[in-house]
């Protein structure tokens, strides 16, 4: 990095755990639309995963994800090893406040830490000018953003949109996990987003939500963990004077967990 940190370069950092898909690819190419140079980093972080065997299974491709970088021209690969990111028995724990604990942090108790501490060493490593990272995640966005603001980590954070199949479901490594039939049952968490999108009444919060919530629990095969529809800053649950409102829906489909979102309105 210093030889780009000498000529005034730009930095745009896309942080990512590979098993790359065009969703990745996304973010490389609005880093490019920024950036001067694309840094891209793979690292499956164990301090993320509140399951052993979550992490044991999580895909990793790495000759794949090198192809798919090397096409879509960035410019650096970081794909350190573990005992590079961390030395044994390291202690982390970032007072994120409430939000570390609604939704997401709620099912996957400690997630969040493990997120900032991980995020934390990438950008002091790469210290890029621009960081990328998908709507998808978009509780991890606004713990990030928080991160940042609380350690004065002068990098700008984007947040690009969702990147769907032809058929609706959100993008995600955890996707080559889904049976085909888990496949089809999946679809109901993007139809039910939209669906709640598009007959959006911020005076009918509470019966859109109980909808929602009826919809995907009479789906076969998926086992609804949350659906909310949620101030966009806060993630409390959304009211009729709410300006930024975004829906948000984690569900197992088979043995596979899920998440995506929709942005309301603001």
């Amino acid at each position: 990095m210093l030889q780009t940190r000498a000529s005034d370069k730009t930095i745009g950092f896309v942080p990512t755990m590979g098993a790359l898909h065009l969703g990745h690819l996304s973010l490389i190419e609005q880093a490019k639309q920024s950036s001067d140079e694309i840094v891209c980093s793979i690292f499956v972080n164990p301090s993320q995963f509140n399951d052993p065997k979550d992490l044991e299974k999580y895909p990793r491709p790495i000759e794949a994800d090198m192809k798919m970088l090397e096409a879509a021209k960035c410019d650096v690969l970081f794909n350190p090893a573990v005992n590079e990111i961390y030395d044994d028995n390291e202690q982390w724990h970032l007072n994120i406040g409430e939000l570390e604990h609604l939704l997401e942090g709620k099912f996957r108790p400690g997630h969040y830490q493990g997120v900032t501490q991980v995020v934390y060493k990438l950008f002091n490593i790469v210290k890029p000018d621009v960081a990328f990272f998908g709507q998808k995640d978009y509780q991890q966005f606004l713990i990030i953003s928080k991160m940042v603001e609380l350690l004065n980590i002068p990098v700008k954070l984007v947040m690009c949109p969702i990147m769907r199949e032809t058929d609706g479901l959100a993008m995600s490594s955890r996707n080559i996990h889904l049976t085909a039939a888990d496949r089809q049952h999946s679809l109901i968490l993007s139809k039910t987003l939209n669906w709640v999108k598009d007959n959006f009444d911020k005076n009918n919060i509470s019966w859109l939500k109980k909808e929602a919530k009826l919809m995907i629990s009479r789906e076969p095969g998926v086992e609804l963990e949350y659906f909310e529809i949620a101030d966009g800053d806060t993630l409390h649950p959304a009211n009729k004077n709410t300006k930024n409102i975004v829906a948000l829906v984690a569900a197992k489909v088979g043995k596979t967990r899920l998440i995506d979102n929709i942005l309301v309105n603001g």
